[in-house]
């Protein structure tokens, strides 16, 4: 009797690609991230509603006061709402990656949050990709809302949708890392909405995100900090304009690696020591 040998098991593929395997892991923990920044956010209805029934109040306000399509050199030849519609999308994405993102790290420091998940494998890069991209979904909401009521008073959808979203990409991404920056200077939770303000209120204000400014002194020292030029690219991508766009990303750009620079080389995970 002729005793079969057994059938040659079959090669075993070789782990061809394991930084495939790794690479996936990886995006599934950027998704799960992001997944859980959305949840908290949604979950928060005092934040929902500040961060998107206020900037739609304030353009519907806006479209009240200055409604019709009638230009003026006031507007650099702009009508009323064509010009505050990019601006008021400026506004509200400032202060989803820049204002809330220095608050949030700030309380979560504090609490001790930031603490026990340094003390997980989480990869901190990781955790920072899904508070980007988390802000960065709530920007674009934002300015799709701010588009929408200013249909609404007649503004002509922007001009060139790549440059809206290159600038809103590259606007939260800097202003998430000025914020990562403010947050790692902030020494209370307490503290951090004030500092926040502080900051924000006049660099909007001096940049022409609520009335434009014809001061050239002053329309020069905004043009060297981050809201004037982050509120000139989007102009430039509403209405097609050329020039102050590239300009104002460059500036941007600057902007955020500076407050990169000082998140990495200041950032704390547990809080300061009373």
């Amino acid at each position: 009797m002729t005793v079969s040998s057994p059938a040659p098991a079959a090669a075993t593929a070789p782990d061809a690609a394991p930084g495939t395997a790794v690479g996936r892991g990886r995006l599934r923990l950027v998704a799960h991230q992001i997944r859980y920044e959305q949840l908290s956010f949604w979950r928060n209805p005092q934040a929902v509603i500040f961060t998107f029934l206020l900037p739609v109040l304030v353009v519907t306000v806006f479209g009240a006061v200055f409604g019709g399509d009638q230009k003026s050199d006031f507007y650099f030849g702009l009508s009323g709402m064509q010009y505050y519609t990019p601006t008021i999308a400026a506004v509200s994405v400032l202060g989803a990656c820049y204002g809330q993102l220095a608050i949030v790290l700030s309380t979560r420091r504090q609490t001790g949050m930031l603490k026990r998940l340094r003390a997980t494998p989480l990869p901190a890069w990781i955790y920072f990709t899904g508070l980007l991209a988390h802000c960065l979904l709530v920007g674009a909401i934002d300015i799709g809302l701010v588009i929408g009521v200013g249909t609404l008073y007649g503004v002509p959808l922007p001009a060139h949708w790549a440059g809206l979203a290159l600038t809103l990409v590259l606007g939260a991404a800097s202003f998430c890392a000025l914020g990562a920056g403010v947050a790692s200077l902030v020494r209370s939770a307490e503290s951090a909405p004030a500092l926040v303000q502080f900051i924000q209120f006049p660099l909007v204000f001096i940049s022409g995100s609520y009335f434009p400014v014809h001061a050239d002194a002053l329309n020069t020292i905004a043009g060297l900090l981050p809201v004037k030029p982050f509120n000139e690219a989007l102009l430039a991508a509403f209405t097609g304009a050329s020039g102050h766009g590239w300009r104002g990303l460059g500036v941007l750009a600057a902007w955020g690696v500076l407050g990169a620079v000082v998140a990495v080389r200041r950032f704390r995970w547990d809080p300061r020591p009373e």
